[in-house]
This record gives structure tokens, sequence and C-alpha cells, in this order.
């Protein structure tokens, strides 16, 4: 029996060396922009914030954040002024990255192709070039990625030089011009932000162009590396796993054994290691030796497909080694696994067309920790999800299961912002029912002052325009007390009478009246500068006066118009939002639906395919099981028959004689 080679290596397909030349040399999206904000100071606190919800992975709030803060300041009269200037070309490379990020690739080719058709320098338009071919990258158009490269004109900004040509280099492996690839890679080795993506690839490169030798040492010089962190340790494994994989397809057995063994076992590409290292030993017919990774990867997890080729590797060596007793009791445990095992799957199976698969990915306390994926084989009552990891071998499908979750998590933000317009209109509510029985009586409160206002403002004015005319000409009369203007006036009435009656009045009456005229008149003459500058003191005061008056006319006029815009006018408002929410809801259900659909049916396209595996498995145990138990029996009874033979000779009191006695063969002669 020989197991396919094949499952030994990694990637979804596991099936042409061409799946891992682009499997590990992606970089996190974020990166560049993330690293272009630690180079400069946080002028902006609004901007700061959109760049943590990036860094904590909130896509969406990042961009609803940097969209906001974009539009606002392209509305204002005076934008220099606005610390986001700083940030401006930052922010809108930024939510480009991160519409790229949140997978909206679409509306990340618009905005950075605005950029490249407006008025700017040069170094910014070869970053909006290298931007924009990195989104054809990820969509899987090399050929578009590689005309928008061929617009950069001259160098491209320091912070993403190394970046454009590890991107160039990519896009020409995925071209196949491995040639320039090579060239491209050999100048970037030592960038330490690319650290051992770089080694990777230039070795598949150097092997996919004809360099095999050059392409071997480089990555066995990658796979001899080792690291505290799981993510280049993870690379360095697979780099070895790629090694041992490629020299055993080669048929060079004996070197792939020292790269399959250089793999940690606690990685997450142990399981292949093993059955690899265990095949090399197999194929150079050295089966004790490859019993050792074999029997070391039967007794892990049953829903590997390594380990469930391993159930049934170790009994085939068994075989080989002639011990059939040993090898049948490994088949029956195999079997025992396999059947269990399909009816995991054919529970999963039907769990996922009962909907709870979907249930799964929809739950909080998967999604909020960072590897939910992983998360999800955790979760109780969900046997949908027992075979998950594998599932999500392929990118695709990780693509789905990323648009399902957000899709759900819009449409949980809505349900959530629904619930927040019902509970503003509660407060609007509340707050109609507060103020409409208050503002009557602080109207008529408001009447009463606006009164006094306008009075205070008519007697500022006359008295203002008396102190103008007396600037010009001097007029006492203006300046005099409330008791000399009544003596003014009794005096006046005085004059009066005796202009008409002259005769009716004595003399010494006509002199004390006089006397009294001058007296006054002497007294508003002498005291008029003094009293002028009185009166203009007493004009300022009225003028604070009024300006208080005023400042409580306009307080009031402030409150009272933010108490009934506080719940009138918003009516209409909630409204149109509350059907645009709705509509928007149900555009999400369909698309959720779809989404959910395509991810139920892969699922279960894969989890049949895994069933028909074990079954398949399974068939080839029961027939390997007989043949183990007719060979173990015929050789149980060989043994029996020559421990018989052995038996029957120790009975025997003494051994029959080789040869005729003498006598015997002298008598046939003579009858000869």
């Amino acid at each position: 029996m020989r197991i396919s080679l094949l499952s030994v290596l990694p990637g979804p397909a596991r099936a042409t060396l061409r799946v891992l030349t682009v499997s590990l040399c992606t970089l996190p999206i974020f990166s560049t922009v993330a690293g272009a904000e630690e180079r400069e100071a946080l002028r902006d606190l609004f901007f700061g914030a959109a760049m943590f919800h990036a860094h904590q992975e909130n896509y969406f709030d990042a961009i609803v954040a940097l969209d906001t803060e974009l539009a606002q300041f392209h509305r204002l009269d005076e934008p220099e002024l606005d610390p986001f200037s700083a940030h401006l070309g930052q922010a809108e490379f930024s939510v480009g990255d991160l519409e790229l990020s949140y997978r909206m690739h679409r509306e990340a080719g618009r905005a950075i192709e605005a950029v490249l058709k407006g008025n700017v320098s040069r170094s910014v338009r070869n970053e909006a070039a290298y931007r924009l071919a990195r989104i054809h990258y990820h969509k899987q158009q090399p050929v578009n990625a590689l005309h928008a490269l061929e617009w950069i004109e001259g160098r491209v900004p320091e912070r993403v030089r190394a970046q454009e040509q590890f991107l160039r280099a990519r896009v020409f492996m995925q071209l196949g011009r491995f040639d320039e690839a090579v060239e491209l890679l050999k100048d970037l080795k030592g960038e330490e932000s690319l650290a051992g993506f770089i080694e990777f690839n230039l070795g598949i490169a150097q092997l996919k162009s004809g360099e095999e030798a050059r392409g071997i040492l480089e990555l066995t010089a990658l796979g001899k590396k080792r690291s505290s962190e799981l993510a280049e340790q993870a690379l360095y494994d697979k780099t070895n796993l790629l090694l041992g994989a490629y020299l055993m397809e080669a048929g060079e057995l004996q070197r792939a054994r020292p790269y399959f063994d250089r793999v940690n076992l606690k990685g997450p590409f142990s399981n292949r290691a093993l059955l690899g290292a265990g095949w090399a030993e197999a194929h150079a017919g050295r089966y004790e030796r490859a019993l050792v990774p074999w029997k070391m990867l039967q007794n892990r997890k049953g829903t590997n497909e390594s380990v469930q080729e391993a159930m049934l590797a170790v009994p085939y060596a068994f075989g080989k080694l002639d011990v059939h007793s040993t090898a049948a009791i490994h088949y029956g445990r195999a079997l025992d696994s396999f059947g269990s095992e399909i009816d995991t799957l054919t529970a999963s199976i039907h769990s996922i067309r009962e909907g709870k698969f979907l249930q799964a990915l929809r739950r909080k306390e998967a999604t909020q920790v960072q590897h939910w994926v992983v998360a999800l084989r955790n979760l109780p009552n969900a046997p949908e999800t027992h075979y998950l990891l594998d599932l999500m071998a392929s990118n695709d499908y990780q693509a789905f299961l990323h648009n399902y979750r957000d899709l759900n998590d819009l449409y949980e933000r809505n349900e959530a912002w629904l619930k927040s317009l019902s509970a503003y209109e509660d407060i609007i509510r509340h707050r109609r029912a507060y103020y409409d029985p208050l503002l009557p009586k602080l109207d008529a409160q408001f009447r009463k002052l606006d009164a006094r206002i306008k009075l205070r403002l008519e007697q500022r004015d006359t008295f203002a325009g008396r102190i103008e005319q007396m600037l010009v000409s001097r007029r006492p009369e203006y300046l005099a007390t409330a008791d000399e203007q009544a003596v003014s006036l009794a005096l006046r009435e005085l004059h009066r009478q005796l202009a008409q009656n002259p005769q009716g009045f004595t003399e010494v009456t006509r002199s004390r009246v006089a006397r009294l005229q001058g007296v006054l008149d002497l007294r508003l003459s002498t005291e008029y500068d003094q009293r002028l500058t009185q009166a203009y003191k007493h004009l300022q005061e009225l003028n604070g006066e009024i300006e208080q008056l005023q400042g409580v006319y306009q307080s009031y006029v402030r409150s009272r118009q933010a108490a009934t815009h506080s719940y009138t006018g918003y009516n209409q408002q909630i409204t149109r939002l509350r059907a645009q929410i709705r509509n928007h809801q149900q555009r999400l259900a369909i698309l959720m639906a779809r989404q959910g659909s395509m991810l139920e049916a892969l699922a279960i396209e894969e989890l049949e395919r895994r069933r028909t595996q074990l079954e398949s498995y399974q068939i080839k145990a029961r027939f390997a099981l007989a043949d183990s138990y007719d060979r173990a029996n015929a050789l149980q009874e060989q043994r029996e028959d020559q421990r018989k033979i052995e038996q029957y000779r120790e009975a025997q009191p003494e051994s029959l004689p080789d040869d005729n006695p003498s006598e015997l063969e002298a008598s046939e002669g003579g009858d000869t």
C-alpha cells in the first residue's frame, strides 16, 4: 500500500509547489500605515483615535472615524488652522489601506486612483501607484498590479521602498518571471522589516527558475533558524517541510529526512512533517525507523488528515515487517477511529444544514478573541466546528467567513442603532413633557425683561443725545438735579406771572425772584464741568446695566432655543434614519443569507469530502485487516506445524538411519 506523498505538502490544495510561492509571502496590509503613523508626532486626537481602532483591527470604526474627520475638514473655512491638517495626506492614504483591510477593494482603488489623477507631487503619486498595485495584487490580478507599478517614476518614499520592491518581486513570481524576481529579492536581502519572507520567496523563485542548488541552499539556511516568536518559527517550519517534500518527490530520500526532523514538534506543520519523515524512511525500505514518527503522529488528534493517514501507515509498516498480528490490532483501532469520525462528520453535516454552524460563527464569545476561528473549536455543543480549522485551509473560505462575520457585525450595529433611535424618541418625549409647562411662565417673565430693556435703551439714547449736544454747546439746564428742575419750573412760572401782571407784585418780590434765578444759574454754571463729567460716568454705568440686561436676554434666548431645539425638529429626521436603517437591514439580511448559504455549501462539500476519504480509508482498513488476519493465521498455522514436527522428532526413541544397511545394499547388488 502506498499513501500519497502530496499530503505532506502545505497549503490548501496540497497539490503543487506553486501554492507555496504565494502562501507565506504576504505581510499584513496595515503594516505600512502603522509604521508611517509611528514616525510622525500625533497632533490630532481624533486621528489618533481612528488609528487606535485600526491597530485593534476594528477597521469599520477606523474608516467611519476617518471619513467623518475628512468630511468635516473639507467643510472648514480655514482648514489650515485645524491640527488634523498635519495628518491629512496620511489620513487619505490610510482610508484606502483600511478599506483594503476591510476587503473594500473597489472603494480603496477609487480613492487611490483619485490621488493619482490629482495635482500631487511625484513622491505622493509613486506611493499611490504602489498602493493601487497592492490592491490589484490582493485581488489576484497580477497583470493589473504590474501596470500600476509601471506608473512609478523615480524612487518611491523611503518608508515604502522595500515593500514596493517586495511587491514587485511577488508580482513577477505570479506572472512566472522568476529570474526577474530573483534579482529583486537579492537586492532586498538584509531588510529587517521583511526578514524571513525575502529568503523564503527567493528560495522558491530560484527553485522555479532552474537554480535548484541555490534555492535549496537559501531555504536550508532559512530553515535552520530558530525563534521564540510563533509566527517566525512557523515560517522556518514551513520552509523545512517544503524542502523535505521537494527532495522526497525528487527521490532524494536521504537528503529529505533531516528537513522533516527540523520541524518543531509543537508547531502547526508538525503533523505533516512527521508523516513525511515516516514516508521518507518507508520509501527507503526502513520500516522500523518509519514507525517512530508515525506512532508519534498516531496518538495525536484524530481529526487531522495526517493523523488519519498515519493510522493506516503504522499497520502498513508492521505488515511489511511481517508482524501481522500487531498490524491487525492497529487496523482495528483505525477502523474504530474512522467510524467515530465518520459519525462526527455526519452529525456536523446535519448540524450545518440545521443552521447551527452559522449560529456558531455569530457567537460573541468566539469573535471577541484575537484567534476567533481557533476558538470556535472549543465552543460546547457545536459539532459543526469540529473540522473548522481544516476548512480554513482555503483563502476563499476565510474571505467568506470574514465577510459573513462583518455582515453580521453591521447587522447587529444597525439593530443597536434602531434601539438608539427609540431611546432618542424617549428622551425627546421626556424633554417635551418637562419644558412645555415651563415655557409660558418663562415667556411672561421674558416680556417684562424685554420691556425693561427697551425702557433703559430709550433712557440711554436720550441721555447720550443730550451729552453729545453739551459737547458742542453748553446746556447747563440739562445737568440740573430734580430739585433744581422743580425750582426752575417754579421760577419760570413766577416770571410768567410777573410778566403778565407787573403791578401785582412788589419790587421786593421781583428782586427775590431775580436773586433766586441768579443763584440757580450761578450754581449750574459753576458746577457745569463737574456735573458733565459725572453725567458721562453715569452714562457708562447705564451702558453697563444695559449690557448686563442684554446678556440676560441673550442667555434666555439661547436657553430657550436650546430647550426647544432639544425636542423639536427631530421627528422627520429620525423617521428618515429609521427607514434607511431598515432598508439596509433588509439588504444585509439578503447578503448574509447568500454568504451563509455559500459557507454552508462549502463546509458541507468539504466535510463530505473528508467523510468520503474516511470511508475509503475504512474500506482499505477492512481489507487490510482481513488480509492481516489471514497472514497472521497462515503464519500461526505454519508455526504450529513446525512446532508439531519438532515435538514429533523429540518423541522418537532413536532417529531413523539416513542410509541403507550394508547387507541390504549387498543383496540388492547380487540380485542385479
